[in-house]
């Protein structure tokens, strides 16, 4: 890291400004009071350290001043049952389409195995990685990249299984005039989605579906445009928690997925920003 650059776990006044009024509010309790409650913002920065470190939460250094880790753990659980990443990821988006960041041309959907540690519901023998347990992430992108939606299912789930849930998965995006854009003009895909079932009803959404047919010979030249979801892939695995799953439940690891969503999105528009 380069000398003054602010650690990545740590919240800038930027981001919690965009993070703070979607949080609940949690009034004290006047008759037992107890202790105060950790400010919001180191909590979100402990949640981010153990995202982006991959420490187990009980390992959470308590002299960072984040709090421990089953606090970090419970504000987590907390904020993602109350829509807070969901909420956080569709605001992000707004402001990259209301910058005209989002191409809308297309969009490009793949799936990527995890190996689940500690099994857990959305886990299931990996038939990539010897029969493992495991779990899949399921990802949509536009064209440049940006995540859009993403899923969680079990490893020996078929990618094409969670094709139409995706494409519905996406929410409206405001942020210009006119009704909110939800749907790509097209939607690129690899084999695993080669069935004509799915194209049709891909077809029936208003989306042209580009998908490459089983038995061709490599080299259609879909590549050049379905990379960039290898690439937001990439980016969501360079977050160490997310590389491997490690939370029994599916909900904790959703939350984490969705949250490094936004985090991407908000790294896409502070690059705007410096353009």
């Amino acid at each position: 890291m380069r000398r003054g650059e602010q650690l990545p776990w740590i919240v800038s006044d930027e981001l919690w400004a965009r993070i703070e009024p979607l949080l609940p509010v949690v009034p004290r309790r006047a008759d037992h009071q107890g202790r105060r409650r950790l400010d919001d913002r180191k909590v979100l920065s402990g949640i981010l350290f153990v995202l982006y470190t991959g420490i187990p939460w009980e390992f959470l250094p308590q002299e960072l001043g984040f709090g421990s880790g089953m606090t970090c753990w419970r504000r987590l659980r907390d904020w993602n049952d109350a829509g807070v990443w969901q909420r956080l990821h569709e605001s992000l988006l707004a402001e990259l389409h209301a910058a005209g960041a989002l191409d809308w041309s297309r969009a490009v959907i793949d799936g990527s195995h995890v190996r689940a540690m500690k099994g857990g519901p959305k886990t299931g023998p990996s038939p990539v990685d010897r029969a493992r347990t495991g779990s899949k992430h399921h990802l949509i992108t536009e064209a440049h990249g940006i995540p859009l939606a993403a899923s969680l299912t079990g490893g020996n789930r078929n990618d094409v299984t969670q094709l139409i849930p995706l494409i519905e998965a996406v929410p409206p995006v405001r942020g210009r005039r006119g009704r909110p854009r939800r749907r790509p003009d097209t939607l690129y895909a690899d084999r695993g989605y080669d069935h004509d079932k799915y194209r049709k009803q891909v077809r029936a959404v208003g989306i042209t579906p580009v998908i490459a047919r089983r038995g061709t010979e490599h080299g259609s030249g879909l590549g050049v445009h379905r990379w960039v979801v290898e690439q937001s892939f990439a980016l969501l695995h360079w977050f160490r928690r997310l590389r491997i799953r490690w939370e029994i439940r599916d909900d904790i690891h959703e939350a984490f997925l969705s949250l490094a969503c936004s985090i991407i999105c908000w790294r896409r528009l502070k690059n705007l920003a410096l353009c």
